[in-house]
């Protein structure tokens, strides 16, 4: 008699734990129906990760002549294009040949906007960071000045880590803000993890359904480099803001 009681004591709990993998299951699967990770936006032509408040884009020559009206305009399915980070600066002395005219018709149009530069480790990090400020004038409102760091051009870790830092403490002695280092996952990984905790991190990942595949916080995520937008005759890098709108106003320089 004992055995078989037991016999039916581990048949029940069978049955329970059956029951409780099917029920989490169903519920899972629910929820991914009802709140996908991301949804395909027709008129953006890209899938958009779901639960984020603030979308937005980043430009440069490579867009051409932008828009800027129909861009402030363009709405698919709610989502608006809430800011725009805008290429200023390249090396020493480049300064992209669409920056005067972007930074002022984003402003034109109340697009909350930034500006990026586009980081040569070989070149001198104190002369880059003069070449950006000379041509930026941030204010309030603005969004912080970005460092884009993408390319190593063979240095070890310590002369990117020393470079990049003259760079940053340059830019934000001028501003008094600190910058924004923008990066890949990889070459974050590599170069950054340890050293640049301070500083906003605006990481790119594609292919990523829910948030990028990075343990170290990131204040904004470039997931996609093919969306489309009204008054863009070419394809865009998309980008998520992680906060909602009170979050974004608060992270605008003041």
């Amino acid at each position: 008699m004992a055995r078989k009681k037991k016999r039916s004591s581990g048949t029940f709990f069978k049955i329970f734990l059956t029951l409780c993998i099917v029920i989490i299951g169903l519920y899972y699967l629910v929820n991914s129906f009802i709140y996908p990770p991301h949804v395909f936006y027709p008129g953006f032509q890209i899938e958009i990760p779901n639960g984020y408040e603030i979308h937005g884009i980043d430009v440069s020559r490579y867009q051409s002549t932008v828009n800027w009206k129909e861009v402030k305009n363009m709405d698919d399915k709610g989502i608006k294009i809430g800011f725009v980070f805008i290429k200023a600066t390249e090396g020493i002395s480049k300064v992209d040949e669409q920056f005067r005219r972007n930074w002022l018709e984003a402003d034109a149009q109340n697009i909350p906007k930034g500006a990026y530069h586009f980081f040569i480790v070989t070149r001198s990090a104190k002369k880059q960071a003069a070449n950006f400020i000379q041509m930026v004038d941030l204010r309030p409102g603005d969004m912080p000045p970005v460092l884009d760091v993408e390319k190593s051009f063979g240095v070890s870790v310590p002369e990117m880590q020393n470079a990049v830092k003259e760079w940053l403490h340059e830019v934000e002695k001028h501003y008094g803000v600190k910058p924004i280092i923008y990066t890949n996952i990889d070459f974050y990984e590599h170069y950054f993890q340890t050293g640049f905790e301070d500083y906003p991190l605006w990481i790119a990942h594609y292919l990523q359904p829910e948030k990028p595949r990075i343990e170290s916080k990131w204040i904004f995520w470039q997931h996609s480099e093919k969306g489309r937008v009204d008054g863009i005759k070419a394809p865009v890098d998309f980008n998520i803001f992680y906060g909602d709108s009170t979050d974004f106003r608060n992270f605008l320089i003041q």
